[in-house]
């Protein structure tokens, strides 16, 4: 049985109100901050401190961040939906005076983030909070937003708003973090070079590889089990090691051979074809070791002991995409230019071509994109998902040499002409980008620490005893 942690408890009071902030953040003390009445700020520790619940408290503030207050009601709540969601996880957690702590922490952290976000103006893309409520539509079993919205606010009125406002500021909170953390992640073109020249760059490369991996579960947390039940445990997983190096051996037999009168089932099996970059680290970094028919050493890891077979590879050194040589015609609507007279300039210019225009001459003289109407229109190679989707499914749908008809996107709109088409290899810049969104995965978590913490060192904070 695992126990709910207080960095398990951190973490969920962040993502139980829909937040992707600090989670990895510690918390150096248990102790509740107290600020006298002259503003001096004195830090105790409490063992004894009373339990904060809807029985012995009266609203009231609980803690004053900057200009904002946050009330006893605010932490009761969050310490409810703490505990809901560690019950729903199987490991339930008592409200504590350390409980307390951590999910007031968390809640100044996600004032003070939306206090900042007041002050830049940061505002969420409507059509992204949309998404999510249409998303969490169908989970509900419902077709639509509005059916949504019936069934909160029949429940209790006013919840979907609630909700809606809430959605709204987790995405602004994560847009915040975004531009923060890459304001301070810095991967240079050096640091990338490094990365490729490492082992754990074997996991972006394209092979795909079929996976046998089975594990042998603990009967207990590994911190308490016996030094015979991890003895156990190993065994088991010694003689599965040793039936899968057996070509061509039947995984399900082999694991139920190895069973035996061990009491947790073990887990796993046959796992199909699969890039390394779609695994963890550390199960990618053996995989890419080995050679087909080979088998790991059993690999010991908190949940249990993990045993690996390569069973087939697929090698591939190289990642074709289509490309299409494009020009465009672009002719906006905007506050100077109505939609209609946007329309009735492109078809003009559509009948100019018609009758024999060149295109990169009306390109340069009359598109409004000032990006490529110098260029007579060239938006040079243009691969897949780098277009806006109208635009993408009419170039692939134009022949080479050929020039499209008229169509409309949200920037008004276009003919465009395809000059050429080809397949690309793009192995190389794959690898960089995916070298680069490794680093910064590798330094965002230490990055966002260090700007939560020193926004809150920058705050006035005073906890109310």
């Amino acid at each position: 049985m695992r126990f709910f942690s207080l960095r398990q408890t951190s973490q969920a009071v962040f993502l139980s109100m829909g937040l992707m902030t600090a989670l990895g953040m510690s918390v150096s003390t248990q102790a509740a901050t107290v600020n006298s009445a002259k503003g001096q700020a004195t830090t105790t520790q409490k063992n004894s401190v009373a339990r904060l619940t809807p029985a012995n408290s009266t609203d009231g503030i609980i803690a004053l961040v900057n200009e904002n207050a946050i009330l006893k009601s605010d932490l009761i709540a969050a310490i409810a939906q703490t505990q809901a969601r560690a019950k729903a996880a199987g490991e339930p957690i008592a409200n504590s005076a350390q409980l307390q702590s951590e999910v007031l922490n968390a809640l100044i952290l996600r004032e003070l983030q939306l206090s900042l976000i007041k002050r830049v103006g940061l505002n969420p893309d409507e059509a992204a909070i949309n998404k999510r409520l249409e998303q969490i539509a169908k989970a509900e079993g419902l077709n639509s937003i509005a059916a949504l919205q019936q069934r909160l606010d029949s429940a209790q009125a006013g919840s979907y708003a609630t909700l809606r406002a809430q959605l709204i500021e987790d995405a602004a909170i994560q847009a915040l973090q975004q531009r923060q953390i890459t304001n301070r992640v810095r991967i240079s073109e050096q640091d990338i070079d490094a990365f490729l020249a490492s082992p754990e760059a074997k996991r972006l490369n394209q092979s795909e590889y079929q996976t046998v991996h089975v594990r042998v579960p603990y009967m207990d947390d590994y911190s308490r089990l016996s030094e015979a039940q991890r003895n156990d445990a190993l065994k088991v997983a010694q003689k599965l090691r040793t039936r899968l190096l057996v070509p061509n051996i039947d995984v399900a037999e082999a694991i139920a051979a190895s069973q035996g009168s061990y009491p947790i089932p073990l887990q796993g099996g046959d796992m199909g074809f699969h890039k390394a970059a779609a695994l963890p680290t550390e199960l990618s970094s053996e995989i890419t070791k080995l050679e087909v028919g080979a088998v790991s050493a059993p690999l010991i890891t908190p949940e249990g002991i993990d045993i690996i077979k390569l069973a087939n590879k697929k090698s591939s050194d190289t990642m074709l995409v289509p490309q299409w040589n494009t020009r465009h015609i672009l002719v906006k609507v905007d506050e100077l230019q109505t939609d209609a007279l946007a329309e009735q300039k492109i078809n003009d210019l559509y009948s100019q071509l018609r009758n024999g225009a060149a295109f990169d001459g009306l390109a340069s003289t009359y598109s409004d994109d000032p990006g490529s109407a110098g260029r007579g229109g060239d938006l040079d190679w243009v691969g897949e998902d780098q277009m806006i989707g109208p635009f993408e499914a009419m170039m692939k749908n134009t022949a080479v040499g050929d020039y499209s008809a008229p169509f409309k996107t949200q920037f008004g709109w276009h003919i465009l002409k395809i000059e050429g088409k080809r397949q690309q290899d793009v192995s190389d810049e794959y690898r960089r980008t995916m070298a680069r969104q490794a680093l910064y995965q590798r330094l965002a978590p230490q990055a966002k620490e260090d700007w939560l913490q020193e926004l809150r060192a920058g705050a006035y904070i005073q906890v109310l005893g």
